[in-house]
């Protein structure tokens, strides 16, 4: 069992449980609930912060493109992109395919919530800066570029499944070695582990507070590994991380999201 904080869909405030991340249980009042029984919100309200190119394999799959114009040479720094509010899904949450869009990329990241303001944050006290970490579905539309900051790709309505909740840091031994497993319709499609970060959890929290600060309550990802799988409408996808638990979707057409939810600003709103 391990702590973690949460929120459910209905009560205003933040919840603080036991879960079963094997199992994927919660205990509210003394009773165990899966987590598929609950509507959840998400369980963060900051800035969400992803990084490109932070797994080994990614890297070498992109490093010959890195050397060639315009670029010539690696990145000294860690690349970010910003998930925006209009992103934000939860667990349960149905992600909107566009219209004119074949399938998606599953983007399965480790979350690492900031628990107090994180400037110039030493690597040896990185830890003391993090609160706990949570699952991330880094949902983006297939594309080319690695630089190009992917707005249209990344940003779309729905596109940042988070959750089911946030276990505290002490129930982590080490978020640098941690297995993810990402299954389309109950089928493994992928098996990564974070000791294939190419910079460590604390060594990421350190390059970027270097250049700007990070606040109570933000979210960083650290990364999405190679060979993201594709998902078409109808599929379910779970994202387990070992020691956080699971986190469940399933892919739909926008028109039948927009449909369920009633608008656009009735989904964010919900989120």
């Amino acid at each position: 069992m391990a702590k973690a904080v949460f929120k459910i869909a209905g009560i205003s405030y933040m919840m603080e449980s036991e879960v079963d991340p094997e199992r994927n249980t919660v205990i509210i009042d003394g009773k165990e609930y899966s987590a598929n029984q609950l509507q959840w919100e998400a369980p963060v309200s900051g800035a969400i912060y992803g990084v490109l190119l932070n797994y080994k394999g990614e890297w070498e799959q992109f490093r010959e493109q890195m050397t060639k114009p315009p670029y010539h040479h690696p990145p000294n720094a860690p690349i970010l992109y910003m998930k925006p509010s209009n992103t934000v899904n939860v667990h349960g949450g149905c992600i909107p395919l566009p219209d004119d869009v074949p399938e998606l990329q599953v983007g399965a990241a480790l979350g690492v919530v900031i628990g107090q303001t994180a400037t110039k944050v030493a690597k040896e006290r990185a830890f003391d800066y993090i609160s706990g970490y949570t699952i991330v579905n880094d949902v983006t539309i297939p594309h080319e570029t690695i630089y190009r900051p992917a707005v249209k790709e990344r940003a779309r309505d729905g596109f940042t499944p988070v959750g089911p909740w946030v276990v505290e840091k002490k129930d982590v031994d080490d978020p640098d070695l941690l297995d993810i497993r990402v299954f389309v319709n109950d089928r493994l499609v992928q098996h990564n582990n974070t000791k294939h970060l190419m910079r460590s959890v604390a060594s990421l929290l350190a390059d970027i507070t270097e250049f700007m600060t990070l606040y109570p309550g933000d979210v960083l990802l650290v990364g999405v590994p190679e060979r993201a799988p594709l998902v078409k409408a109808g599929d379910y996808v779970r994202i387990e991380i070992e020691k956080i638990g699971r986190l469940e979707n399933t892919v739909v057409h926008e028109k039948d999201w927009i449909k369920e939810t009633g608008s656009h600003e009735t989904r964010a709103h919900s989120v």
